[in-house]
């Protein structure tokens, strides 16, 4: 029999919750820096290793929005995407489900263009290179006001038909789903769907409010959901995917330790959870490296790892005769493992 870490890399999968410019390693951080002739708060690789010292979700956020700060052209972007598809291609991952922060890159000056038309060309690359699709979702800070999201929302509209969702990222503490009631409806009647970061750091009250005002398709993190027992029996009933991201909760200090982390919990109390690696340069690990931490530390089984697998393309926006295919493909994987 495989090792289960060679079970798991082998194992189709899709991850939903990825945020592109997450995915920027310190040494790609410093080459693009170079080339655009960009002044880093950073001397070395080294001093950005060392600043990924996190104790909350701010101290992560003021370092990535510097990082940001190197990506300059659709070049780069173009780059970026394929750097990470090449990695998660290995990690047995079919599907990829991306977010992007425009307004991360238009607040310093960027046009809109830029960074969509670098990950646009990035994704279709990896698909025919890779064979990985993806589909992107493309977020509002939570930190600005609803006015920039609607700002953003303008932007995007030459691109409407080449973005599946609208998501919602940031600063979680102090900054409801509620605040964005309004430029979600848009979004939703421009035919987008509607996914939210909730339960991060932010109470069950921040999923409820996803959930029933902002009339979410999916929920990202979602762990402090566990706190409430009714909005558990909501979310199991209601078959709502929860994107979880166990190395994430680490590195943030939402978990003290992998060993007490809640996803397997969540499979037993019926949620459609999901595992992925959200900032996977900042967090210390790709989609596989999540998987095979995380099933160790709470001692998933195997049938957990396939309802896992089969949970991300359930999960996914792709078309039931895509999901349809991608579970025979579990399947036949499972009886030849």
């Amino acid at each position: 029999m495989t090792s289960d870490a060679d079970f798991i890399r082998g194992l189709p999968k899709a991850e939903l919750h990825l945020h592109i410019e997450g995915s920027l390693e310190p040494e790609q951080m410093f080459e693009f820096a170079r080339r655009n002739k960009i002044a880093l708060p950073f001397r070395t690789i080294e001093d950005v290793r060392a600043a990924y010292a996190f104790s909350n979700l701010q101290d992560f956020l003021d370092i990535y929005y510097q990082g940001a700060g190197a990506l300059q052209t659709e070049r780069d972007f173009h780059e970026l995407a394929m750097a990470y598809f090449r990695r998660v291609a290995a990690d047995g991952c079919r599907h990829v489900e991306l977010f992007f922060d425009p307004q991360t890159h238009t607040g310093r000056g960027l046009p809109f263009s830029v960074a969509i038309d670098g990950l646009l060309s990035g994704m279709a690359e990896a698909e025919a290179s890779l064979g990985v699709t993806s589909k992107l979702i493309m977020c509002f800070l939570r930190h600005l006001d609803e006015a920039a999201a609607f700002a953003t929302l303008s932007a995007a509209e030459p691109y409407l038909d080449r973005i599946i969702a609208v998501g919602l990222d940031s600063s979680e503490v102090a900054h409801r789903p509620s605040k964005f009631a309004g430029a979600y409806k848009a979004a939703g009647e421009r035919g987008l769907k509607r996914v939210a970061h909730a339960g991060e750091e932010g109470p069950p009250a921040y999923v409820w409010e996803a959930l029933d005002i902002l009339k979410v398709d999916r929920i990202d993190h979602g762990n402090r959901a566990l706190e409430d027992l009714s909005l558990v029996e909501r979310l199991a009933r209601d078959g709502m995917t929860l994107t979880v991201c166990p190395l994430s909760n680490l590195k943030l200090c939402v978990v003290e330790d992998l060993k007490v982390h809640p996803i397997k919990r969540m499979l037993e109390f019926g949620l459609q959870a999901t595992i992925n690696s959200d900032d996977p340069a900042y967090f210390g690990g790709y989609l596989a490296e999540n998987w095979i931490l995380t099933a160790e530390a709470v001692h998933l089984s195997r049938e957990h790892l396939i309802r896992l697998a089969k949970n991300s393309f359930t999960g996914s926006f792709l078309s039931p005769a895509e999901i349809t295919t991608h579970l025979a493909a579990i399947d036949a994987y499972i009886a030849s493992a």
